[in-house]
């Protein structure tokens, strides 16, 4: 703390002491139905200047002071509830000479009660003149200087709770996310979907390439594993007869933090039988331009300075083609596998040396196509290599019948039809746990009780993951993941243990 800070909260320590010998209560819980300050406005929008409203209706808010300007006799202070700021006009006259002198010590950053008349000042400023005046919440920290504001990211970040105070903006991002998680909520149910639960704790990871967080569970005595992904577990919910079910989860990864990753993070999952990955191309069409309209207005919009057009229908390449008319790549390299192999390697991507074509034309996909792909585009025909969990193609069984949705560069949604032969399951599962190295996102122990549950039989479905995160990203135009968790983790504070 700096000696500033340290100063300001000795005085407001002796102000508080001061209220609480006069009989204050410094943390009351009296205080009951104040008004929205949003629901006041509006009644006072055909007011005059230095008038007031003409019924003499007294009014009830309460709120955090945002603002004080103290001239003796006189004070102006500004309150803000959840909706909205308003004026507070304190006179001594109004209020008597004891309750101003009382009021006199209040600081900005107070959780105050007011209540009186609605009028309008001579500056043409809506407001209410106090005639009682209640403390509800001292503030023993002082807010941060007005003219600056909160600005420190990393401040912002681990003192969330200030952020939301003093940055409005913020709070309309967060609501934002509220209402998009809603409205995704109603347009699966709308549809026919289950919301459904499913372990957090797992004890073999799956559904997902990511490495996991660990614990251990001591009636049990047994390890668990942060989930990575939901998908195996909906699947099982498929194979017991539900038809389309979703959930939108937590999901934990042990892996770094960027502007686009947090190791704790939210995703839309959802499961149908008896559709394929084109269905789910058309329904996240619907889903996502049907969203942005709701939460912007509009289909089009821009994220951070580039224009993005959202409007169905959107574009759709296979693997192959995006290489070839977005990264520039000769059609002749992809159907030969030494050339595509070789070229991943000039371009300075890493394979291991079990690596197959498929592989390189995904690492090539990602260091030359993603980022280039800005308005919304569905990416087709993964190869089978990468793709563990997703149906061959019946036509050409090196790729799969999978897509991912890119916009502003990013991956956003990843679908397949889905693999529901357990052999071809248990044998891929097989061959990946024989490949992986030291890759510490493939885990070592395969999920039996998974390939149990395909034995009894799934109908043929597909499914799909949405980042719910990237998804608010980009219609709240948010730079970085962070902006949109409220909490998201960060290194320890300095100095702190």
């Amino acid at each position: 703390m700096d000696k500033q800070t340290s100063n300001l909260m000795k005085q407001r320590r002796e102000k508080a002491q001061f209220l609480a010998d006069n009989g204050v209560r410094l943390y009351g819980n009296s205080f009951r139905n104040p008004i929205a300050i949003a629901a006041i406005l509006p009644r006072g929008e055909n007011l005059a200047a230095e008038s007031y409203e003409e019924n003499g209706s007294s009014y009830t808010v309460a709120g955090r002071i945002m603002s004080m300007r103290k001239f003796g006799k006189v004070a102006f202070f500004h309150i803000q509830d959840e909706t909205g700021r308003l004026q507070i006009y304190a006179r001594r006259d109004v209020l008597g000479d004891e309750p101003y002198k009382l009021f006199k010590k209040w600081d900005v950053g107070d959780i105050v009660g007011v209540r009186g008349r609605l009028f309008r000042t001579k500056t043409g400023e809506l407001s209410i003149e106090a005639a009682e005046l209640e403390m509800i919440t001292k503030s023993m920290r002082p807010l941060p200087e007005k003219f600056h504001g909160l600005t420190d990211v990393e401040t912002r970040y681990r003192q969330r709770y200030l952020d939301l105070i003093v940055n409005p903006d913020v709070r309309e991002t967060f609501k934002k996310r509220i209402d998009i998680i809603r409205l995704i909520r109603e347009f699966l149910t709308n549809r026919g979907f289950l919301e459904v639960e499913t372990p957090m704790m797992q004890p073999v990871p799956g559904g997902a390439t990511a490495k996991p967080f660990k614990t251990h569970h001591n009636a049990l005595g047994m390890d668990l594993y942060l989930r990575v992904a939901p998908e195996l577990y909906l699947k099982r919910l498929l194979v017991g007869g539900f038809e389309k079910v979703f959930e939108i989860n937590r999901n934990f990864r042990n892996e770094g933090l960027s502007t686009r990753h947090n190791p704790e993070f939210t995703m839309l999952e959802f499961y149908q039988s008896y559709v394929t990955y084109h269905e789910l191309m058309d329904l996240t069409e619907e889903l996502i331009s049907w969203l942005a309209d709701e939460v912007t207005g509009s289909t089009e919009l821009t994220y951070q300075g580039t224009p993005v057009d959202l409007s169905p229908p959107w574009k759709r390449y296979t693997m192959d083609e995006a290489l070839t008319e977005v990264g520039g790549i000769e059609p002749a390299i992809l159907t030969d596998d030494a050339a595509i192999l070789r070229l991943a390697r000039e371009k300075g991507i890493e394979l291991q040396p079990e690596a197959g074509p498929g592989k390189a034309k995904t690492e090539l996909f990602e260091l030359l196509v993603e980022e280039k792909l800005i308005n919304p585009t569905f990416i087709t025909s993964y190869p089978t290599e990468v793709s563990p969990l997703a149906r061959r193609n019946e036509e050409d069984p090196s790729v799969t019948d999978r897509f991912e949705l890119f916009i502003t560069g990013r991956e956003l949604a990843n679908a397949f039809s889905e693999l529901n032969d357990p052999d071809d399951q248990l044998n891929r599962f097989r061959k990946q746990i024989d490949e992986r190295g030291d890759d510490e996102e493939i885990h070592p122990e395969l999920d039996y009780d998974y390939i149990r549950a395909l034995e009894y039989g799934m109908p043929p479905a597909a499914g799909e993951g949405i980042g719910i995160d990237r998804l608010v990203m980009l219609l709240t135009d948010s730079p970085s993941i962070r902006d949109v968790i409220l909490f998201p983790h960060l290194k320890p504070e300095a100095g702190r243990k």
